[in-house]
């Protein structure tokens, strides 16, 4: 990869984790493999806006997903490129150690149990 190449990678890197809810994506996905429903239910923002800035992490090479029937499974993707990987790390750190991120992290508990009753069709 050319310095300009790896400069604009860099450039969209940034850019991608500038955004609060890019992040509040993130926080919940390093709890491991989730549903987009579950996002949308846990960070009270509605489908269409998640489905974008997913879109937006995956092109970052951030996220991977996994279809499974209908629904479509999010999770952190592995990285090669040592830049990103030690950027994520600090921002894992980061997330394990903020409030707002630990509180929305145990609400996606509580509505991972919900939402999954509702997918099975079990009341």
């Amino acid at each position: 990869m050319k310095r300009s190449e790896k400069n604009c990678a860099a450039t969209f890197l940034f850019k991608t984790l500038a955004d609060p809810t890019r992040l509040r994506l993130l926080n919940l996905l390093a709890c491991g493999e989730t549903c987009v429903c579950e996002l949308t239910d846990t960070l009270r923002v509605v489908q269409p806006k998640i489905s974008r800035h997913l879109r937006h992490l995956k092109r970052a090479g951030l996220v991977e997903t996994r279809r499974n029937g209908k629904w479509v499974h999010y999770r952190w993707a592995m990285q090669g490129d040592p830049l990103v990987r030690h950027v994520l790390i600090g921002l894992r750190v980061w997330m394990k150690k903020h409030v707002g991120m630990k509180d929305e992290r145990r609400r996606r508990e509580k509505v991972c149990c919900r939402v999954s009753r509702r997918k099975t069709g079990r009341t």
